[in-house]
């Protein structure tokens, strides 16, 4: 395949190293064809033709915007709306039980839809309690976070749901907005999102939560950058705190502070 822009091997093994350092992310070799892909947007864009050229823009402007386009471009945004469903019954089963405000952290919120899964569980389970309810949402993309705030969404994406979750939860579009649709009020007002880059050596948000879910995140880091997060989640977490993982994670040969309770659900090893 002809291509309009170049792509040295040299430039390929510095664009892994940065998003590495950057996000934590470990591209792989055969990921060379998305690089190029992504990120021939951002060299378009700056009416670049070589890669190595955007890098050295990168390089000259530590503190510049751009870094944060690189990323977002680099980011892998597969979500739907109650993926992995068997987590929602035991969030639902875990919360009924507890006392005082739930709080809830989604810490791959994506473009929203696991976080507004969650806020309708809390309504479906809480009922008036759901009002005093917090869910933080936070995602190293901007730009998914923007998407995410807004609560938009094709028809064709909500109509998966049950019928009565959409009746209840969405507004659907009409006129020029037909073929979306919109969170009622009552479940974006359970969320909070927010920027956060797990690597970072600060976290912006406070604990103690009911819930972490960090699900489909892990896979893109190598295994001392998972340790590492895993035992920064563990002081989050109330005692009897649940920590759900994607359907292919496995956090049990990676860090001793979880336990494995089933189905990729874990809790805090030292509560019994």
């Amino acid at each position: 395949m002809e291509r309009d822009l170049i792509l040295t091997d040299d430039d390929f093994t510095q664009i892994r190293k940065l998003i590495y350092q950057r996000a934590g992310i470990v591209l792989a070799e055969h990921k060379r064809e998305m690089v190029y892909s992504r990120l021939a947007k951002r060299l378009r864009h700056h009416g670049l033709t070589r890669f190595s050229d955007y890098l050295a823009r990168l390089a000259r402007q530590p503190e510049a915007r751009e870094w944060e386009a690189f990323t977002n471009a680099l980011t892998t945004n597969l979500t739907a709306f109650f993926r992995e469903m068997h987590h929602f019954p035991l969030l639902a089963d875990h919360v009924r039980q507890s006392s005082g405000p739930v709080r809830v952290w989604s810490a791959a919120a994506s473009s929203g839809e696991e976080p507004y899964s969650i806020a309708m569980t809390l309504l479906e389970t809480l009922g008036q309690r759901a009002a005093d309810a917090r869910i933080v949402a936070t995602d190293i993309d901007t730009e998914a976070l923007e998407r995410a705030r807004a609560g938009v969404y094709p028809i064709e994406q909500v109509r998966k749901l049950d019928e009565d979750r959409v009746k209840r939860f969405f507004h659907k579009g009409k006129g020029r907005h037909e073929g979306l649709a919109r969170v009622r009020p009552e479940v974006s007002a359970l969320v909070e999102f927010q920027a956060l880059n797990l690597l970072a050596p600060q976290w912006s948000i406070k604990g103690p939560f009911d819930a972490i879910f960090c699900r489909n995140i892990m896979i893109y880091f190598d295994k001392t950058t998972q340790a590492r997060i895993l035992e920064r989640f563990a002081p989050l977490l109330k005692p009897n705190g649940l920590l759900f993982a994607g359907h292919s994670e496995n956090f049990s040969y990676i860090s001793k502070v979880f336990r494995l309770r089933g189905q990729t659900v874990y809790t805090l090893a030292d509560h019994r």
